[in-house]
């Protein structure tokens, strides 16, 4: 499984590298929609939906509101970043609120409960991630900022995923995901600080915007943001009954099993580089 697991994350990888050096704007928007489209249709299963037609009509209405949201804020014509900061703000804003959900869990298992609230959640939620990833293409350097912040979500995640297997004691969210603790947690935190400190060290001049400090800030906010992300899926999932959000991707489960730490990662990156003055 491992060795499953190591083949499809490199080709990911290596396809993902390829799409941001080659790809314009638009092409990466029509690719990164797509892959949130896929997203979407294992979303719709989460929330309950059985029925391929109404799966079908799920996904075709995300895909509605993606083409809505590149032609409202005219993303295709270079806007500021003042058109996305209020779109960061909600979803950073609606991750605050999930993060307390998440904490008062199963206390607040009522609103996962409800089919309407699971569908509606996962528009919003897919919606924002692939905004926020936009957004930061639109930056100065702003290939190298999508996937610093990629490579920030993988490192938390195995170094999380080594430092609770060979630490792990304490429980980070037992109702949630049994399997986390704090102790990967915090491996998963260290990594993505010590990639911070190789970036303020490897490129100064690209990063010369951000001071050291705002730096590793960032670092620790996108480490945060990946676990709630990926706690948050769990809760969806053990809400719908299942295990794996899907079965695209070998040795990995679904597509939301992988970037479920993106889809909260991504605005709260995206609007700190803001409030950074980046």
């Amino acid at each position: 499984m491992l060795r499953q697991r190591v083949i499809t994350g490199v080709t990911l990888a290596l396809a993902f590298l390829a799409a941001v050096s080659l790809l314009h704007l638009e092409a990466l928007a029509l690719i990164f929609g797509a892959v949130a489209a896929a997203g979407a249709w294992e979303w719709s299963g989460l929330s309950g939906i059985k029925s391929l037609a109404v799966k079908v009509v799920y996904t075709l209405i995300y895909i509605s509101l993606l083409a809505l949201t590149w032609a409202a804020l005219a993303i295709g014509e270079s806007p500021s970043p003042d058109v996305f900061q209020p779109w960061l703000g909600t979803a950073c804003f609606f991750w605050s609120v999930v993060m307390l959900m998440v904490e008062s869990y199963p206390g607040t298992a009522w609103i996962w409960r409800s089919r309407v609230s699971r569908a509606v959640f996962g528009w919003f939620i897919l919606t924002t991630t692939w905004l926020s990833t936009i957004f930061l293409l639109t930056l100065p350097s702003g290939t190298l900022l999508l996937i610093l912040m990629v490579l920030a979500v993988a490192l938390a995640d195995i170094g999380a995923y080594f430092a609770g297997r060979r630490w792990g004691r304490h429980k980070l969210a037992v109702r949630v995901s049994p399997g986390k603790t704090w102790e990967g947690f915090w491996g998963g935190v260290a990594s993505v600080v010590s990639l911070t400190l190789i970036i303020a060290y490897v490129l100064p001049q690209q990063m010369s915007h951000l001071s050291l400090v705002t730096l590793v800030l960032l670092g620790l906010a996108v480490a945060g943001a990946s676990v709630l992300g990926d706690l948050t899926v769990s809760m969806v999932k053990r809400e719908s009954g299942v295990k794996d959000s899907g079965t695209l991707l070998p040795g990995h489960g679904g597509l939301l099993d992988r970037i479920d730490g993106l889809c909260a990662a991504a605005p709260v990156f995206g609007l700190g580089l803001l409030l950074a003055g980046y």
